[in-house]
């Protein structure tokens, strides 16, 4: 069910230092607070907090009167955490408010530098860190946490955010990732020579040949397709059964997935995956609302995916799809922003709905807000299961 008023509203995923996705930060266009005209229609369906759990939502507040009592029926206290601005603490009983709300069970975040407050009304902070981690952090040591470190767009600025005690990351910075090692660059190599034989309709068997070569990926591939996310019902063993039983369109789907799920033999997951299954899963989402037909969903879906490649592979997109037989409105999409399939990966990768924007790309508000919820809840649950 799509809200009365639909809300525009950014959703920025929030990591662990294990690079794990624990919650979502919501918040108004451009990073700023949700206002209270916002979060009746945000929580007033089941739709949001279904869609994304069991991911805690991080509300970004800048007025404790938001919270009227009808409002806070609906945020339920083990799922919904509050980041209040540091300012409005020198709100008239905004202090005593906050207390009264931890004591009810809502997990507080105090967002800025606030003045002296009561110990107990201040347990956890959330900064932004857009221009660099403020200095004066080490209170957080003393405090319970989880503290949030907001706009963290570099591997430096994490580095430092985590050094400084912050346990939760929000911002760009999976977009810069580590360069891949030897191993993980050939196992990349080998994913793109795959889903170029898939392009040009290759034979099964040397498809097989090619996946063979590589254990690890041989690993991932069975245990994906294999998940509750993808299962169709029957244990599949090898990849001749892959190739056979599932067909080459969602096996090319789960490839170009498991570009990103490669990383160190002991490093983290990579953040990256979550994200291009995000991008694909926005785009074909609204592909299908339009009424488009499967190959354009696919086309769509392979457009958000693998938009993140010149970030995974640290060279430009002109060089990516050089060796990739890309559909012509896919390469156009990716190398120049063109079309509406160029329009709409501007959109999922700025995050922003900004109603502008969405009305050149022939998106409204509900249609946005019902994508972003199964786009999220897919992502979601490819990152569970890989």
């Amino acid at each position: 069910m799509v809200p009365t008023q639909a809300p525009l509203v950014e959703v920025r995923p929030v990591a662990n230092a294990q690079n794990e996705w624990v919650a979502l930060l919501l918040g108004g266009s451009g990073g700023h607070a949700i206002d209270a005209a916002t979060l009746q229609p945000l929580f007033g369906t089941p739709d949001l907090l279904a869609a994304v759990a069991p991911l805690d939502c991080i509300l970004l507040l800048d007025d404790v009167g938001a919270l009227a009592p009808s409002i806070l029926d609906l945020l339920p206290t083990g799922r919904v955490l509050l980041a209040v601005g540091a300012a409005a603490l020198a709100q008239e009983g905004a202090v005593r408010r906050l207390t009264v709300l931890q004591e009810a069970g809502y997990r507080i975040l105090v967002d800025g530098e606030p003045a002296p407050v009561p110990a107990a009304a201040l347990r956890s902070v959330a900064r932004d860190c857009a221009a660099g981690v403020p200095p004066s952090l080490s209170v957080l040591s003393a405090l319970f946490g989880p503290h949030l470190a907001r706009n963290v767009d570099s591997r430096a600025c994490l580095q430092a955010c985590e050094n400084a005690g912050f346990g939760w990351f929000q911002g760009d910075y999976p977009l810069d990732p580590p360069p891949a090692g030897r191993e993980d660059g050939g196992s990349r190599k080998r994913l793109l020579t795959l889903l170029a034989l898939l392009a040009r309709d290759a034979d099964s068997r040397e498809l097989e040949r090619q996946l063979k070569q590589d254990p690890a990926l041989s690993y991932h591939l069975l245990k994906l397709v294999n998940s509750a996310a993808f299962s169709c019902g029957t244990e599949i063993t090898s990849f001749g059964q892959a190739i056979a039983r599932l067909g080459r369109r969602q096996l090319q789907r789960w490839l170009q997935l498991l570009l990103y799920a490669r990383t160190g033999a002991d490093g983290p997951p990579s953040l990256l995956l979550p994200l291009a299954a995000l991008r694909g899963a926005l785009l074909e989402a609204l592909c299908k609302q339009d009424g488009g037909e499967r190959e354009a969903q696919d086309q769509a879906f392979m457009a958000g995916v693998f938009s993140l490649l010149d970030r995974l592979l640290r060279m430009p997109m002109a060089v990516v799809v050089a060796d990739l037989p890309l559909p012509r409105d896919v390469e156009a999409a990716l190398l120049r922003g063109e079309g509406r399939l160029g329009q709409r990966l501007q959109l999922a990768a700025a995050g922003r709905p900004d109603p502008a924007l969405l009305a050149a790309a022939g998106i409204d508000a509900a249609g946005w807000w019902q994508a972003q919820l199964h786009a999220h809840h897919w992502a979601i649950q490819v990152v569970r299961n890989v």
